[in-house]
């Protein structure tokens, strides 16, 4: 009698419609699965290579009807080169100290995220949140995460980015930094940070999430050249997706 276990089906739900926060007077929908268990990683790469991004163990991608505003990229790590205000964004910021750690809340990394959504997403349901539910979001993976803290020549902590490693690159899950400091460009150096980290681990891709032409919010994503874009024939250079979809 074959004995070989049943393999769990996945299951996918969407949620309610909710104010969309990047586009005014527009609604958004996810398409959200589970992250469980000891084929999460195996889950998560294939999702990831769809478009889904995560959020504690949940993968989600979405699902609006009538728009298709948000475009999954990823950054090209071996023919990106820095130019011009990244380069300039690079010198002014390669004294920071990037130190790998596990993925665990600290007082102090919950100290400069408050700050940052005060300083950046007044009244946010991310602005509200307390210690517990900040270590939930860091805490919550079934999968590789780690997060990477970058310290100033004091030891002040300046930034931090929660990273997912999956089989071809490191995927930007959330980054928060110091509003305040006197150093330019502190988001931007972060995502170079991690170009670099995927080139010296022989990955190729630097994940960055969603992009939306019509948002301020997404624009520097953009910056980030060449980057991939995944459209209904899969991933293609941005340029050429955009060719193939005014022909």
């Amino acid at each position: 009698m074959d004995q070989t276990p049943l393999k769990r089906p996945q299951f996918f739900f969407t949620t309610a419609p909710l104010p969309c926060p990047y586009l005014p007077d527009r609604l958004e929908r996810k398409i959200v699965t589970e992250l469980s268990g000891p084929g999460a990683e195996v889950l998560h790469e294939g999702l990831a290579r769809a478009g889904f991004r995560r959020s504690h163990s949940i993968a989600y991608a979405p699902a609006c009807p009538g728009c298709r505003s948000c475009v999954p990229v990823r950054v090209v790590v071996n023919e990106f080169s820095r130019r011009r205000t990244l380069a300039r964004t690079w010198r002014e910021n390669e004294d920071l100290l990037a130190v790998k750690v596990p993925a665990c809340a600290t007082s102090e990394q919950f100290d400069l995220f408050t700050r940052y959504q005060q300083g950046r997403h007044t009244g946010s349901d991310m602005a509200l949140m307390g210690f517990y539910e900040y270590s939930a979001m860091i805490e919550d993976s079934p999968i590789d995460t780690f997060m990477v803290e970058f310290r100033d020549n004091m030891g002040a902590l300046t930034a931090v980015c929660l990273t997912d490693r999956t089989n071809d690159g490191v995927s930007a899950v959330y980054s928060f930094f110091e509003t305040k400091s006197p150093r330019q460009g502190l988001g931007n150096y972060i995502v170079l940070w991690l170009i670099e980290h995927a080139r010296k681990l022989g990955l190729p891709y630097v994940y960055l999430g969603y992009w939306i032409a019509d948002s301020a919010k997404m624009a520097y994503k953009a910056r980030f050249q060449p980057m991939e874009a995944l459209g209904p024939s899969g991933w293609a250079r941005m340029d050429d997706l955009a060719e193939s979809e005014t022909d």
